[in-house]
């Protein structure tokens, strides 16, 4: 029978909003950020959108007491933007930066020039070897017409297949950050069915962690936009803080059922070749782009050796057309390392999906009751290692 350990964790996750020189009050904000986390004395805070490494530092010194132990992830053009700060020893790290995280091209989004990422720091915490993942995925700007909704699918699956081949020997997984999803959406559910983790935000009941140890989730709250006494908000996210209970037992969480995660698998597969096919005709208009260029170019050349336009109107017109078939050759070559990544996604997703079809089919041919095998382990169940 589980026996509850003395000692409780509390997590925050704030999404920062801090990029310098456009966001709003940055400087005061993160006088306020780091204000609060002493105030509070979260055991962890996983922080995103710190993107200049000046506020990490910033905050580092303000909170040296509180949480004396840090790693600021860089990634990107502009850095990762994720930074961790904890209470507890923090023993090691790793980084790993998303294949697909939007077009340069589109200026006004900026996700691409931000390296985009997971983060995982192994932590000491109360004797147990906790593995904690900061992540940020993808934004949805557009609910109703989501164009990066393949991108976010394969952000999810790369952060799936991160926490299951790192998490081995791990007592405790703890998953923060801002994966712009809602509980229900796609990529939460694939998240959810292939590691067996559970979302503190819909399930405050008991839901086990690992082998050794469970969780249960004793409370959420989230600020409330406005700061007593303060013109303006944390940032232009909420922060969320969630005290978790430690339990001890030897019993192992099951997983979800088999049925469930191929449904969710062929659900992000669909999406996934739905991507696929639009970044195919994205990689045909930049094919018919580099083309148009070459046959201008060709064209221009044969009409200024027939002497009907001048060097000045020549040279401005071959300038136009350089220029346009060096913006088709780097189009083509963002599409199709795109394409490429899809690809590999979906091959990775199929073979899963096969792993569980043999697995389902086993199940099946051991017993001849219909529910004789309701659950199974989720690929690479969390265990620790003998």
């Amino acid at each position: 029978m589980a026996t509850e350990r003395p000692s409780k964790l509390r997590v925050f996750s704030l999404n920062c909003w801090g990029i310098r020189f456009l966001s709003q009050h940055c400087v005061e904000r993160y006088e306020m950020i780091a204000d609060l986390l002493n105030r509070e004395q979260h055991d962890l805070a996983l922080l995103q959108e710190v993107w200049s490494e000046r506020d990490f530092q910033f905050l580092k010194g303000k909170l040296s007491s509180s949480h004396p132990h840090t790693h600021y992830f860089k990634s990107g053009v502009i850095g990762s933007g994720l930074a961790v700060f904890s209470k507890h020893r923090i023993q090691d790290a790793l980084l790993y930066q998303y294949s697909l995280n939007g077009y340069p091209y589109k200026v006004c989004h900026g996700d691409w020039f931000g390296g985009k990422a997971v983060g995982l720091v192994i932590v000491d915490v109360f004797g147990l070897k906790a593995h904690v993942y900061v992540t940020h995925l993808h934004a949805e700007y557009s609910r109703a017409r989501d164009e990066y909704l393949p991108h976010r699918i394969v952000q999810s699956w790369e952060l799936l297949q991160f926490v299951r081949h790192t998490s081995r020997g791990a007592d405790l997984l703890i998953l923060g950050g801002d994966l712009n999803m809602h509980p229900q959406d796609l990529g939460n559910r694939l998240l959810r069915s292939q590691t067996g983790l559970r979302d503190c935000y819909s399930e405050t009941d008991m839901f086990d962690g690992s082998q050794r140890v469970n969780m249960k989730c004793d409370s959420l709250s989230t600020t409330k936009g406005s700061v007593p006494d303060k013109p303006f908000p944390y940032s232009d996210h909420e922060a969320l803080t969630a005290q978790l209970s430690l339990l001890s037992s030897e019993d192992c969480a099951n997983g979800s059922a088999v049925t469930d995660q191929m449904e969710v698998l062929s659900e992000a597969r669909t999406v996934v070749k739905d991507g696929l096919c639009k970044t195919q005709a994205l990689l045909n208009n930049a094919k018919y782009l580099l083309l148009t260029a070459l046959i201008g170019l060709l064209l221009l050349l044969s009409v200024f050796c027939g002497g009907v336009l001048s060097l000045s109107t020549a040279s401005l017109l071959a300038t136009w057309c350089v220029f346009t078939m060096l913006s088709g050759a780097m189009l083509h070559m963002l599409f199709t390392t795109h394409i490429k990544i899809l690809k590999e996604t979906e091959d990775q997703m199929m073979l899963s999906s096969e792993i569980l079809q043999a697995e389902l089919t086993a199940c099946g041919g051991t017993s001849s009751s219909s529910d004789a095998c309701p659950e199974l382990q989720p690929p690479h169940q969390f265990e620790r290692e003998e």
